[in-house]
């Protein structure tokens, strides 16, 4: 977590009420410099062992790392702040595994829970989503992101790269292996709900934007996200997907969000660190 102090509450909760009993909660806080920590300090759980770690603002690849060698479990399961789980979502989340069938899970029954938010809308329809989930309907049962897996394999692959806000990708780049989806895992994602809110997360994925491109040159694809991003396309495709989804929100929202991205690439050449 990171500056989460409004919604690390509820997502605590949530996991507070799980079905599966058999486990510990670990939070780890990167570097907070709102009330998070002390949100935490004062909640308590009857149910599970719980512990805060702290650490300096280094992404959440460093902090999953952190979490994860404390961890007393044999399977880890990783969560954000911004997530709220059914009762049963651990249970189901972790039975392929204790099974035998997988080292690792993902489940593609991730819900928005801010889906009647316009700003929310529009950001599920930037990422080419249905308003209402995170995966589209014909999204495979195989993916590159755990939710959750083995530790000793988690261990043995030396856990995530710190690259920034898709360091959750790397995992399987280096296991060599994909997650396999677990049925009825349900749980519910918040998207930002104003353009400041939109501001900022787009800062944190621009950081990283220009590793999704498949350009073996760094530089390269730093330059053609740059230009990917420009204000030329905000306009063109903000106002296609505008008129598109009858959404004139959307406009202003494609602007924010590339300005922001391209902020993050400008600064990804001049050493910017990646952090959120």
């Amino acid at each position: 977590t990171y500056n989460e102090e409004k919604i690390v509450e509820e997502c605590l909760k949530s996991l507070n009420n799980q079905t599966y009993r058999d486990m510990e909660i670990i939070v780890v806080d990167d570097g907070s410099t709102d009330k998070t920590l002390k949100v935490l300090s004062e909640l308590r759980f009857k149910n599970y062992e719980f512990r805060v770690l702290e650490q300096k603002h280094k992404g959440p690849g460093v902090a999953r790392n952190l979490g994860a060698k404390y961890a007393k479990g044999e399977i880890l399961v990783f969560v954000d702040a911004d997530m709220i789980f059914d009762s049963d979502f651990v249970e189901n989340l972790t039975k392929p595994i204790k099974d035998g069938k997988t080292i690792g899970t993902f489940s593609k029954e991730e819900y928005l829970i801010n889906q009647d938010n316009v700003w929310s809308q529009c950001w599920n329809i930037n990422k080419g989503l249905p308003l209402d989930r995170m995966h589209g309907k014909n999204y495979p049962n195989q993916q590159s992101v755990f939710r959750a897996i083995l530790k000793k394999k988690f261990i043995r692959a030396g856990g995530f790269l710190p690259i920034g806000y898709v360091d959750d990708y790397t995992l399987s780049e280096k296991l060599g292996v994909l997650a396999t989806v677990a049925k009825g895992a349900k749980f519910y994602h918040k998207n930002p709900e104003n353009l400041w809110e939109i501001f900022k997360q787009a800062r944190w994925v621009g950081k990283s934007e220009y590793k999704r491109r498949k350009i073996k040159n760094e530089s390269l694809m730093k330059i053609f996200a740059i230009f990917r991003y420009s204000l030329p396309f905000s306009l063109m495709h903000g106002s296609l997907a505008a008129l598109k989804y009858r959404l004139p929100q959307y406009f202003i929202f494609k602007i924010v969000y590339d300005l922001a991205v391209e902020i993050s690439l400008i600064g990804a050449f001049l050493g910017e660190q990646p952090n959120k």
